[in-house]
């Protein structure tokens, strides 16, 4: 049971407490005054700057970081492949040819005959997409055959990407598409038959926002 005199110090305490929290009416007609006047000096910058557009301060259109990319280093990343074929560079190449670059840039990795290794198969698995234990290749899965020089020039081999020529990425993607039984050993893959190739795989997928239909 509580003593008699703890009410009183429990009234003082409230009493201490309230004081401390709540603030003085002159604290806050000091705090409405101070935010009055810097209102009203902004207000007068505004109006002034209006006045004399001359004497106005120039704010920055970005910001102010960099410099500008010239032509020649931005086409240096302006290195996309569209579906149908457009940013192909010139060359070409075979499967015969790209064979011997297979074995010595990426078979470490991907296996022989790309059946995968340390890294993902790149053919086969053809007829599994739609069963229990579906195998994503180049072959069965990939819509586009641009996409595979595409891939290829930007980012492999591995440990040098964007160091083979437009030729042996030519003869590299000629290599897969044939080892996936898309092309044959001797068929030249260049800007313009490259986009003609038809992928397994290529009318199986379903846009998310669809084409409009033409009229």
């Amino acid at each position: 049971m509580p003593s008699p005199d703890m009410a009183p110090r429990r009234a003082n305490l409230r009493c201490r407490l309230a004081g401390a929290d709540a603030p003085s009416s002159r604290g806050i007609r000091n705090r409405r005054a101070g935010l009055a006047a810097a209102f009203g000096a902004a207000l007068a910058l505004a109006a002034a700057a209006g006045a004399n557009p001359d004497q106005a301060t120039e704010l920055p259109e970005g910001p102010g970081l960099g410099v500008e990319a010239a032509a020649e280093e931005v086409a240096e990343w302006d290195i996309s492949i569209q579906p149908n074929g457009e940013g192909l560079p010139p060359g070409s190449g075979t499967a015969v040819g790209g064979a011997g670059l297979y074995a010595l840039h990426c078979l470490s990795c991907h296996g022989a005959e790309g059946k995968g290794q340390l890294n993902d198969a790149l053919a086969g698995g053809h007829g599994t997409l739609d069963g229990p234990a579906p195998r994503k290749t180049v072959g069965s899965f990939w819509p586009y055959a641009t996409t595979v020089f595409d891939y290829i020039r930007r980012a492999m081999p591995y440990q040098r990407p964007q160091s083979l020529s437009d030729d042996q990425v030519y003869a590299l993607t000629a290599y897969l598409l044939f080892l996936n039984g898309i092309i044959g050993e001797n068929d030249v893959m260049d800007a313009r038959a490259l986009p003609a190739v038809q992928m397994p795989n290529r009318d199986h997928f379903i846009l998310a926002y669809p084409l409009p239909e033409d009229d």
